[in-house]
């Protein structure tokens, strides 16, 4: 384990300073799945233990016990992007699981003006084309219990497909790793390690396509982006506990500080690293009704007059789960990757042990 530990440590600090192309890419990756865990504030690293653990920890795969499928749709910009998941995942014996999961994030039928103007100078709406870009994320997941008792792990393999029209597209990959470890007393910790290869995507221009852009707008978009880009790695550690409350009421608590390798306007920053937190509540009536509630994304926002303010996101949800059906709706910022102020999301698992 300390091997392992320090090979992962090794690749992460080669990756954040040895490369020198753009950093920022795959955001979409970073939006989240499963209005459970959106209602908590994504705070969920320590003890998610379902299908949906391929995306926030592969290790918790090892807890399902059947075959179960995962499904979200939610709609942002005033319904212009259309963001989709879907999860699978099953045991294969009884200590390890696998799974699949696949995210569509995408803006159809955009209006490509680049010819509204014909060579005479006239516009000519005939000219109009559309297009779509879409960004899509395969993730493979392995899960494996460990010798020692409440320790797990897991992996996972990730392809990346964006593509922007007829004008560019890339693919990429990347690893995550993470553990899950569960005490006699029920006490939960989580490391998920995200991209610790720095995910890496490779562009392809069409420079047919990129002359057209080149020739709306004189004197812009003359050179070709850049080719190459990185998403640098991020940690999400975790340490939830579940009290029992009068046989039939129970609150699950779990607090997580989410380090990224960049300084950035979170609560804690350096030039190595930041550091923000988010907790999450979940208040359940005999494993059948729950309600949720979570904050996080703590930033410290520069002001007109330059006074620093404290900022942070608030979640709320509600689930309600019979036998193997659960069907669960978030009320938050998705990740503030949305320009309106909160979002709706709904997600469906079902466990195939219904049918049995």
């Amino acid at each position: 384990m300390k091997t392992l530990l320090t090979t992962a440590l090794f690749i992460v600090s080669v990756s954040v300073f040895g490369q020198t192309v753009r950093k920022y890419s795959n955001e979409f990756m970073n939006i989240g799945v499963d209005a459970a865990a959106l209602g908590m504030s994504n705070a969920v690293t320590a003890h998610s233990a379902d299908v949906n653990s391929g995306y926030w920890n592969p290790a918790g795969l090892v807890h399902i016990e059947d075959k179960q499928i995962a499904l979200m749709h939610s709609s942002y910009f005033a319904n212009i992007a259309n963001y989709d998941y879907i999860g699978f995942a099953m045991p294969i014996d009884d200590r390890s699981s696998i799974g699949i999961s696949i995210i569509r994030f995408a803006v159809d039928d955009i209006l490509n003006t680049t010819q509204l103007i014909d060579d005479q100078g006239n516009i000519n709406y005939d000219r109009i084309s559309l297009f779509s870009t879409a960004d899509y994320g395969v993730t493979f997941s392995y899960a494996r219990k460990l010798p020692l008792d409440g320790l797990n792990y897991g992996i996972n393999a990730k392809v990346i497909r964006r593509i922007i029209g007829d004008f560019a597209s890339s693919w990429g990959f990347g690893l995550d790793a993470a553990i899950q470890f569960e005490t006699r007393n029920e006490w939960k910790f989580g490391i998920m390690a995200r991209d610790i290869t720095t995910t890496f995507n490779a562009w392809a221009i069409d420079e047919d396509q990129f002359a057209t852009i080149q020739n709306a707008v004189e004197g812009q978009n003359q050179e070709l982006p850049e080719t190459s880009e990185i998403t640098i790695p991020k940690l999400q550690i975790g340490v939830a506990k579940k009290f029992i409350i009068r046989y039939d009421y129970s609150l699950l608590a779990e607090l997580d500080l989410n380090v990224r390798f960049e300084e950035n306007n979170d609560i804690i920053s350096t030039s190595f690293a930041s550091i923000t937190p988010s907790l999450g509540l979940e208040f359940g009536y005999i494993d059948m009704v729950y309600l949720r509630a979570g904050v996080g994304n703590f930033q410290n926002e520069l002001q007109i007059d330059n006074n620093e303010t404290l900022s942070f996101q608030p979640s709320m949800g509600v689930g309600f789960k019979y036998k193997g059906i659960q069907v669960d709706y978030a009320f938050t910022d998705i990740g503030d990757q949305s320009v309106a102020l909160y979002s709706n999301v709904f997600s469906l698992k079902l466990d195939f042990s219904i049918f049995r």
